[in-house]
């Protein structure tokens, strides 16, 4: 029987999310880090930690402090990627906002977080992220520059959107994009310790409000580890996660299980999607697949699934609630 802590010390236990990032790319240069298939978007694990070093460059110049709780609130996107590993190699605290909140719990997670700086996804499917934030903060309508204050969210402090920035309050994540590396983010990179919070997960508040659980790089890595090395990951691999990188099964079984091992990260769709799930496992040739129960059910009842070859799949991770024996045997 395979138990979790057989073997040695795995490699990740002394590093950071910043520094295992830049050990797979060291590694694995040339092969596929990320692929959304519908956007026709496909990075290298050297171009993704480029990316991620232009972004935490940009965010240190603009004041991004280690320690500091930047919050993201959006659908799964690539500059979701980019931010968490931009966030980490800064040393500062990634807040994960479920994109399903409304304005009241919007607010509680950025006052119970301290959310000094927020990424803010563009508009999905009648959810206005920005509109939202911007009635939650009222202030920003009349600010002629960043620098504001918002009398119900003191600590926050920044504002930065993925799509068009609605006035001057609001930074702009393509203007991030374009600076350049900093000689000054090496120094920054060499103070994060693996012992450090990275992560602020909520908790679904089934039994009362969400509870922000905070996690170290030490915590998420290992995990990573763990897993991929359960399910059997490698370079070769190419994982197919419909599964909402707000939550730890996207962003720890997702983004950073393919970090460690340097298997390829396949994102079909902003949210889920049965068909377009189905499409990026063909076309990508994905050998693993996530979801909950429901999403494998959408799946296999969908009408074209016939016309889709899966064949490629050999394992996957299914998590949310225990699987029903004909789901399992279908």
């Amino acid at each position: 029987m395979i138990t979790w802590d057989e073997g040695p010390t795995p490699w990740v236990a002394d590093q950071t999310v910043g520094s295992t990032l830049r050990r797979t790319a060291a590694r694995f240069p040339d092969r596929d880090a990320v692929v959304f298939p519908a956007l026709g978007l496909r990075w290298s694990w050297r171009e993704l930690d480029h990316r991620v070093d232009v972004v935490a460059s940009a965010l240190m110049a603009r004041g991004v402090e280690r320690g500091e709780h930047v919050g993201i609130w959006s659908m799964n996107v690539p500059e979701w990627v980019v931010a968490q590993f931009a966030v980490a190699r800064l040393g500062a605290v990634l807040v994960n906002i479920n994109p399903a909140y409304r304005l009241h719990e919007l607010e509680e997670t950025l006052a119970m977080a301290d959310v000094a700086t927020l990424i803010v996804g563009c508009p999905y499917r009648g959810s206005n992220f920005v509109e939202m934030v911007e009635t939650v903060c009222p202030e920003v309508h009349s600010a002629t520059s960043p620098s504001w204050t918002a009398a119900r969210l003191p600590r926050l402090r920044r504002l930065i959107a993925l799509g068009d920035p609605p006035g001057p309050a609001w930074l702009r994540w393509a203007d991030l994009e374009a600076g350049l590396v900093l000689d000054d983010l090496a120094g920054r990179k060499r103070l994060i310790g693996p012992r450090e919070v990275y992560n602020i997960q909520f908790t679904s508040g089934t039994t009362g409000l969400p509870k922000g659980a905070m996690l170290t790089h030490h915590n998420v890595l290992m995990n990573a580890h763990a897993v991929g090395r359960r399910v059997g990951y490698g370079p070769d691999d190419r994982v197919c996660v419909p599964v909402p990188f707000y939550h730890c099964f996207g962003c720890v079984l997702g983004t950073l299980v393919c970090a460690v091992y340097g298997s390829a990260l396949v994102v079909p769709a902003p949210s889920f999607d049965p068909r377009a799930t189905l499409a990026a496992v063909e076309a990508e040739r994905c050998t693993a697949l996530y979801g909950v129960p429901t999403m494998f059910v959408a799946e296999l009842d969908h009408p074209d699934r016939p016309r889709f070859d899966l064949s490629s799949l050999r394992t996957g991770i299914m998590a949310g609630s225990p699987c029903p024996l004909p789901l399992m045997e279908a």
